[in-house]
């Protein structure tokens, strides 16, 4: 337990000193702010475009779909808050900066991720909770201690589900060095698949995202909780919860990736 809470004491204290190192330059902070929040809300915007047009998508009205996509866009918000850093492990690793956090008494992984803290996704964070409150008008969706509690588990999972993707993709790094296409790839697959009922992708690709690529978990099967529109998921009911259980066993199986390839690293200079 102390070598826990020793290891949290550090983690805290560097993403402290990252976040303070940003913010020195004030313009640049307020600017990737706002570039996250025109970002996130861009994506909004085009979804109620498309809802103008045609009424519905798969049955889902504007305001149900708003409320899975500001799901999807609040686990997003909190993974990226504390993974984002490791998006860019490639370079990381191509500069042959890893190297030092070898020999540093802290999981490499942590300190990976409090290199730097990326300002933007404070933007990230704001426009995610401002559009889920919008959403949560549009639906009359009663937030009770119990449903409040199940929002909490289902973003934290969700967070880990989009979390893992991006830490175990990232870990090629250690053996192929350059991965930024592949992560590139996986940002855009998380927002095109799950701001949209998977159902709309036909029944093969509907049943991989949900079991394979668990990303209908993230958003699409938590709103239909919400919604109470479960009787289209043709899944148990405590199956359609899972969120955080998907999510943790999903973000286990990155983190065997992780020191999998991890063994693989060979200094760039070697």
């Amino acid at each position: 337990m102390r070598t826990l809470l020793r290891t949290l004491s550090i983690t805290w204290a560097l993403y402290a000193a990252a976040i303070r190192g940003e913010m020195q330059y004030r313009l640049n902070f307020l600017l990737l702010v706002l570039l996250g929040v025109f970002y996130q809300g861009s994506g909004f915007a085009f979804i109620w475009i498309v809802l103008y047009q045609f009424d519905t998508i798969a049955g889902w009205t504007f305001g149900e779909i708003a409320l899975l996509y500001s799901l999807r866009l609040l686990a997003h918000a909190v993974w990226v808050v504390p993974f984002h850093q490791v998006q860019f492990l490639d370079t990381t690793v191509r500069e042959g900066r890893f190297d030092r956090y070898l020999v540093r008494p802290l999981n490499p992984l942590l300190q990976v991720m409090t290199t730097r803290f990326q300002m933007n996704v404070i933007g990230d964070v704001a426009a995610a909770a401002l559009l889920f409150t919008i959403a949560a008008h549009l639906v009359d969706l009663n937030l009770s201690p119990l449903t409040g509690a199940y929002l909490i588990l289902v973003v934290l999972g969700g967070a880990l589900i989009e979390g893992a993707a991006v830490v175990a993709v990232s870990s090629l790094s250690f053996r192929f060095v350059q991965t930024w296409a592949a992560n590139h790839l996986i940002d855009n697959f998380f927002l095109l698949f799950g701001s949209y009922p998977t159902t709309i992708f036909g029944g093969v690709l509907n049943w991989a995202l949900t079991w394979v690529v668990p990303i209908a978990f993230i958003a699409y099967i938590p709103a239909s909780v919400f919604l109470e529109k479960t009787g289209e998921l043709h899944m148990s009911a405590i199956v359609a919860f899972g969120t955080p259980v998907m999510g943790a066993v999903w973000f286990l199986l990155a983190y065997w990736v992780w020191h999998r390839q991890a063994r693989r690293y060979h200094s760039v200079g070697n």
